[in-house]
């Protein structure tokens, strides 16, 4: 009962347009008092230094500062342009340069609304000039968005890894051959669509003009190479690739012409609100993760499901609709901050590994943001591309379906995900 009157309590701040992470602090410390564990609040300070004084939680902020950088000088054009001299020559070529277009892009800013905003501004209207329909030109860029957190470098991983404690390392190597896997099923998707539908090919440039476009967006691509091989050969920390990242964020802009002493301070801006919201969200879920380790809930709640037959596969299973509809419903970091500390020690309790967990869970959160009926990227591309959202949300379906039969595969088959991490020595 005592619960009771907190939970009240926290539905009208939430629904009094309180920040949740204000909420998740008042919240946890009301807990506090509720379950007599007052005296335990004076090493709250601690506890919260603890959780965000973290080298490798350093790289957070310089990744978001590299990809706003990034956003503001012209990489994106010479991506796209380099994209299509690869793809756009097959049929339904310009659904395979989307495809590709996100899979640059992920190794740049990792965020799939960044991508959905870009890719919706640039690629929808020259696919809708090449004869696309509008919808379908909508639902591949969506649905390619998901392809962004996958890739490293993230900063859904960072987040996690400071939730969890997990080497980011780890999880950034484990990222990569799920994303690519689920690039390959998305290209596949598109092609059989492209038959079907009979959908165009696209400009076929010579190898000349190919090669001057590879060699142009050279600044670009290189830096997800730099920041990767760095950290799978140990010659850098995530922290210290994110730093590199920057200044060679800076470079490209200016190669590219387009880096200026403003758009550096709007990058910087924008860098310090993003982070400085993460962290505060992280503090709270802090005292949250402070609380539920001495009641023992995450060891009370893996005996409860355990009693209710939900342990192995069908606890995945249990995990990847409960993170699929908070996907859907809320902001991604949110989402990890209000289940992770709960769910996963559950998992891992169960036998599951920490990093395999970490990539099934921010799939499955990318891919609430794809799913109707309150897809955040669906309403993204429909509101940058001026199409009706429900018309993408149905052209995208044959795309969840095969993203969705991803998921599960990766869910049931950890090897997958687990291979690399393994084979650099960053997992057992």
């Amino acid at each position: 009962m005592a619960a009771l009157p907190i939970l009240v309590f926290s539905f009208v701040l939430l629904f009094g347009g309180a920040v949740l992470a204000h909420l998740i602090g008042a919240a946890s410390v009301l807990s506090f008092f509720a379950a007599d564990r007052v005296r335990f609040l004076a090493a709250a300070p601690q506890r919260i230094i603890a959780h965000v004084d973290l080298f490798s939680i350093m790289s957070m902020p310089l990744f978001i500062l590299a990809g706003e950088i990034m956003n503001r000088s012209g990489v994106t054009q010479a991506l796209i342009d380099l994209a299509m001299a690869l793809m756009a020559r097959l049929k339904g070529g310009l659904g395979h340069v989307n495809i590709l277009t996100s899979v640059f892009f992920a190794g740049i800013s990792g965020s799939a609304m960044a991508d959905a905003a870009s890719v919706s501004n640039t690629l929808v209207p020259a696919m809708r000039r090449a004869g696309y329909d509008a919808s379908y030109a909508g639902a591949v860029t969506a649905a390619s968005s998901v392809i962004g957190p996958i890739i490293p470098p993230s900063i859904i991983m960072i987040f996690y890894g400071a939730l969890m404690n997990t080497s980011v390392s780890a999880l950034f190597i484990a990222g990569i051959v799920p994303g690519l896997v689920m690039a390959l099923a998305l290209f596949a998707a598109n092609a059989w669509m492209a038959h079907r539908h009979d959908h165009p090919s696209g400009e076929r440039v010579g190898l000349r003009e190919t090669l001057r476009r590879f060699v142009y967006a050279l600044p670009a691509t290189v830096i997800p190479v730099i920041i990767l091989s760095g950290i799978v050969f140990g010659v850098m920390t995530p922290t210290e690739a994110a730093g590199v990242a920057v200044c060679c964020a800076i470079l490209a802009g200016m190669i590219y012409g387009q880096m200026s002493v403003r758009k550096l301070i709007e990058s910087l801006e924008r860098t310090a609100v993003l982070s400085g919201s993460i962290f505060i969200l992280l503090s709270a879920v802090a005292i949250f993760s402070y609380l539920a380790g001495l009641e023992q809930i995450p060891s009370k709640l893996a005996s409860g499901l355990i009693g209710l037959g939900f342990e192995g596969w069908k606890y995945l299973l249990l995990l990847n609709v409960v993170f699929l509809v908070a996907g859907m419903f809320l902001e991604v970091p949110v989402a990890l901050a209000l289940l992770v500390p709960l769910l996963v020690p559950t998992g891992i309790e169960m036998g599951a590994d920490p990093i395999h967990l970490g990539i099934v869970i921010i799939v499955n959160l990318t891919l609430g943001i794809v799913t109707p009926p309150f897809g955040a990227a669906l309403l993204v591309v429909s509101a940058v591309s001026g199409t009706r959202y429900w018309a993408i949300a149905r052209a995208s379906a044959p795309f969840l379906l095969v993203q969705f039969a991803v998921l599960l595969v990766l869910t049931f088959v950890p090897e997958i995900t687990m291979f690399l991490p393994r084979l650099t020595g960053f997992a057992n």
